[in-house]
């Protein structure tokens, strides 16, 4: 079955033979060479336990190795899943997130209900119902809910306190914003408001359009809701949960919020303020620092804030990692 694609270069790998275009919820899950935690996050999206007609969409976001693909056409092709997979040559993570949502928009046109889990997360089984029931109740245009961690490394239980993997709330209710997109519902309202492409792609290898993105959706008016039940489990593997991986995390962190807080900035004299608050958070994380490792006792933990600030100063000075760029990509 031929799907008429938004742009010509991403090539259609296979689709559902009963893909119904009439559902009014869509799940997007961008993949990029983790075809076993992939398989697990289908599994996941299988077995929920709801009413409501639903599709996927699965970008595959290495043309070269193309290892996402034959998962995620296993799953429609048997028949488990009803939906899209396409493969996505520009890679980056605001190039594949576009991809999902983007193909999700053009080949969905009832959808109103767009949801993201990434290819390294497990569903609930009553997540999807959690979620579009929390959209419909609320009449918030983005919900979002906690991704907890499942650390290969059993011993490092105790980063589930850390900001790098804690949720950021943990009550239900209205939030004056959401962070992150591995969680998330979005209603199609926000993406005809905030216009094509969704995800900066000044971001793209950087990481942080989620961030940047629900930044904009708040600044237009956007209300934002948490549900605690609708929750999803995320693979942590050992190599993050390492003291260098925690410490670049914490760098890239600082160097998004840079970005955002520069991006908002319109004149030349806020977007020099906002260097000058960039340099000005490293010394006042110091405090922090001494604050929270008496309550945590974990210097982890408490270096985070500080870590932030200078990965915050570094990318006044144009220093900042790349993530999400294909060669620093571990498969």
């Amino acid at each position: 079955m031929s799907i008429e694609l938004p742009f010509a270069d991403r090539a259609w790998v296979t689709t559902s033979s009963s893909l119904d275009c009439t559902v009014e919820t869509v799940i997007c899950i961008p993949s990029f060479r983790r075809p076993k935690h992939l398989r697990l996050t289908l599994e996941s999206l299988a077995a929920q336990r709801t009413a409501r007609r639903f599709a996927v969409v699965v970008v595959e976001n290495d043309a070269g190795r193309c290892e996402s693909a034959p998962v995620a056409a296993e799953f429609l092709n048997s028949g488990r899943l009803h939906g899209i997979c396409i493969v996505e040559p520009r890679q980056g993570n605001c190039r594949a997130i576009n991809a999902a949502f983007e193909t999700a928009l053009e080949n969905f046109p009832r959808a109103q209900n767009f949801l993201m889990i990434d290819d390294d997360e497990v569903a609930s089984p009553d997540w999807l119902e959690r979620m579009v029931r929390a959209a419909e109740t609320s009449g918030a245009a983005i919900i979002g809910g906690p991704v907890w961690p499942n650390f290969d490394d059993k011993h490092k239980g105790g980063l589930k306190r850390h900001p790098a993997f804690a949720p950021a709330y943990h009550a239900s209710g209205p939030v004056p914003v959401i962070y992150g997109c591995g969680n998330c519902l979005i209603r199609r309202a926000v993406f005809e408001r905030l216009g094509q492409p969704a995800f900066d792609l000044r971001f793209n290898f950087l990481g942080g359009g989620d961030h940047d993105f629900f930044a904009r959706a708040r600044r237009a008016g956007f209300r934002f809701y948490w549900i605690v039940e609708a929750a999803i489990s995320e693979t942590v593997p050992q190599s993050r949960t390492s003291l260098g991986w925690i410490v670049r995390r914490g760098l890239r962190i600082g160097a998004i919020n840079y970005h955002i807080e520069s991006k908002a900035a319109r004149t030349v004299w806020s977007r020099a303020a906002v260097k000058a608050k960039m340099f000005g958070l490293v010394p006042f994380s110091l405090f922090r620092f001494a604050r929270i490792v008496l309550r945590e006792h974990q210097a982890v933990i408490a270096m985070h804030p500080m870590v932030v600030a200078v990965g915050s100063a570094l990318a006044v000075l144009g220093i900042e990692p790349q993530p999400y760029a294909a060669s620093k990509i571990a498969s």
